[in-house]
C-alpha cells in the first residue's frame, strides 16, 4: 500500500479500503445513478441499467468507477455495494452537495426533508458529511462508506448555498482526509474556488479534484489551474460531438505538453438516460484512450486512467 510518514494510504470503495495499487483502470468522474428537476425524464434509476453499464465497461477494461453523485440526488445507496460484487467492478461513492439547482424547488434537502426551516439544511453540515464518510450513506445496512467529498461551483456570483456547503466540504476533510470534487461551471470561477479551498480554508492542492475542465476554452486558464497542484478531471466522453467533448483530446495535449500529465484524471460524466446510451464509461476505454496511445504512446492512457486516480483518491484516512 502507499505510505507517508508511516501511514497507510487507502481508497475508500463501498466495499471498503482498498490498495490504491488494486483500482487498475478508473473512471474519475462517473454516475451509476443520478435525478435532477434540469434533466426531467433522463433519470438514471434502474440498478438492472446500471448492472449493465458495469458490465460493459469491465468488458473495456475497467475496474474502477468513482460516483460524484452526492447528497438528495439518488445516489442509489443501497444497490450500490451489491452491483460492485455482482459486476467486481470497485466503486467510490460521494458525500456532497450539488447546486440548489439540481434539488426539488431549488431547495437543497434538510435530513428528513424539513421543508418549513430553510436553514435547516445547513445545521452541522459539515458533521453530515462526516458522518457518511465514517459510518456510512443512510439506508445501508452494511454501512457502505464514501470516498470523496462533492461540491458544486456557480455560474455567476457565488450564491450563499455555494459558500456553506464548501466551508462544510473543507470541515470534513480536514477531519476525515477525505479529498474533495467541485463541479465548474462555464462561467463561473475555478481560481476563486481554489481561493476558497486552498486559501481560505487550508485544503492541500494535491486534495482537490477540479471536474468539468473541457467546458472552458482558455488554454491559459488550463494551464494556471495545473500550476496550482491540483488534479483536473477531463470528464465529457458521454457527450458525443458536445464541444467540451470535441476538445478533450487537445485539452489533454496542452497540458502534457505543459508537463501536467500526472495531475489529469479521465471521466465519462453520464448524468443522462440518453448520455448512457451513446456513450457511458466503456467510451473512454474504446475511444478516447486509443486515441491518447496513438498520439502520446501506451504509456499516457495508463498514467491518466490508473496511476493519477490512485494518487488522487488514496487518503491517509482520519476518525474524528
Amino acid at each position: 500500500m502507499t505510505t507517508t510518514a508511516g501511514a497507510t494510504r487507502t481508497v475508500r470503495t463501498v466495499l471498503g479500503d482498498l490498495d490504491p495499487a488494486e483500482l487498475g483502470v478508473t473512471d474519475a468522474h462517473d454516475h451509476l445513478f443520478i435525478r435532477s428537476p434540469r434533466f426531467p425524464g433522463q433519470e438514471l434509476d434502474d440498478p438492472a441499467a446500471a448492472e449493465d453499464v458495469l458490465r460493459a465497461y469491465a468488458a473495456a477494461g475497467g475496474r474502477t468507477l468513482v460516483q460524484w453523485t452526492p447528497w438528495g440526488m439518488g445516489r442509489g445507496a443501497d444497490a450500490l455495494a451489491g452491483l460492485s460484487r455482482t459486476t467486481g467492478v470497485h466503486i467510490v461513492a460521494a458525500t456532497g452537495a450539488h447546486q440548489t439547482a439540481h434539488y426539488p424547488q431549488g431547495r437543497f434537502p434538510a435530513p428528513g426533508d424539513d421543508a418549513g426551516d430553510r436553514t435547516a439544511p445547513y445545521a452541522d453540515l459539515a458533521e453530515r458529511f462526516v458522518t457518511e464518510l465514517t459510518t456510512g450513506l443512510p439506508g445501508t445496512p452494511d454501512g457502505v462508506r464514501p470516498g470523496l467529498i462533492k461540491i458544486a461551483d456557480d455560474a455567476g456570483p457565488r450564491t450563499g448555498h455555494t459558500r456553506r456547503t464548501m466551508a462544510a466540504a473543507a470541515e470534513a476533510h480536514h477531519a476525515t482526509g477525505a479529498p474533495i470534487a467541485v463541479h465548474l461551471e462555464p462561467d463561473g470561477d475555478p481560481h476563486g474556488v481554489l481561493r476558497q479551498l486552498h486559501g481560505r480554508y487550508g485544503v492541500r492542492p494535491d486534495r482537490i479534484i477540479l471536474g468539468h475542465l473541457t467546458r472552458f476554452t482558455d488554454r491559459t486558464l488550463h494551464r494556471s489551474l495545473a500550476a496550482e497542484g491540483v488534479f483536473l478531471a477531463l470528464d465529457s466522453p458521454s457527450r458525443i460531438g458536445h464541444p467540451a467533448d470535441l476538445q478533450a483530446f487537445d485539452v489533454i495535449a496542452d497540458l502534457v505538453e505543459a508537463g501536467h500529465a500526472d495531475q489529469l484524471l479521465l471521466g465519462a460524466d453520464t448524468t443522462t438516460r440518453t448520455a448512457r446510451e451513446v456513450g457511458g464509461p466503456a467510451r473512454l476505454l474504446t475511444d478516447l484512450a486509443p486515441r491518447l496511445a496513438r498520439g502520446f504512446g501506451p504509456e499516457l492512457p495508463g498514467r491518466l486512467l490508473v496511476a493519477n486516480p490512485a494518487a488522487a483518491l488514496a487518503v491517509d484516512w482520519r476518525t474524528p
